[in-house]
């Protein structure tokens, strides 16, 4: 049986920690983890220097071990990197772990979200909304065997925290059945 735990998966930009935040704050007794902020605060690096310094499969296998050690208890509410999900262990996890929804948005509401920032490593070249469409492209199949699919650009921050709310609500109910 699933606990009851909550994990948001999408591209950079599509609003995880951002509705994680949300969530966090409309459900008492949730703890909040972003997973990404996990790996920076334990290496004392921001993402992008592990990148830098180290490697790409370096971080990876950070945010491996990250995901599994948050993988425990209940009452979670988990943000997950924007590559997280590709890696079928991860994917396993967190799919066996909680509900996992996928915030998805259209490559231009995610470029217009990331266009400013500048510690994004996977979109630090010549052209970065190329990078972030096929970044898109290939993690879309995977993205997609999320437990629920919401079609954020259309939708208000609101709108997506009764959602997901109202979806726990639905499985919690299901499970009692």
């Amino acid at each position: 049986m699933k606990k009851n735990n909550i994990i948001l998966v999408g591209m950079p930009g599509s609003g995880k920690s951002y509705i994680g935040l949300k969530l966090s704050e409309k459900l008492a007794g949730f703890t909040l983890v972003d997973t990404d902020s996990v790996v920076e605060k334990t290496q004392g690096l921001k993402i992008s220097e592990i990148f830098e310094k180290f490697s790409e499969d370096y971080f990876r296998k950070l945010e491996y071990d990250t995901i599994k050690m948050v993988c425990c208890g209940e009452n979670k509410i988990i943000s997950v990197g924007g590559g997280a999900f590709e890696n079928p262990d991860n994917r396993n996890t967190l799919l066996n772990f909680g509900t996992v929804f996928y915030l998805k948005s259209n490559l231009d509401v995610l470029y217009y979200r990331i266009s400013k920032e500048t510690t994004r490593p996977l979109l630090q070249n010549d052209n970065p909304k190329a990078a972030l469409e096929n970044l898109l492209k290939k993690r879309e199949h995977n993205y997609l065997k999320a437990h629920y699919v919401i079609e954020t650009d259309n939708m208000s921050e609101d709108e997506i925290v009764d959602f997901i709310m109202g979806s726990i609500d639905e499985t919690s109910s299901s499970c009692r059945s």
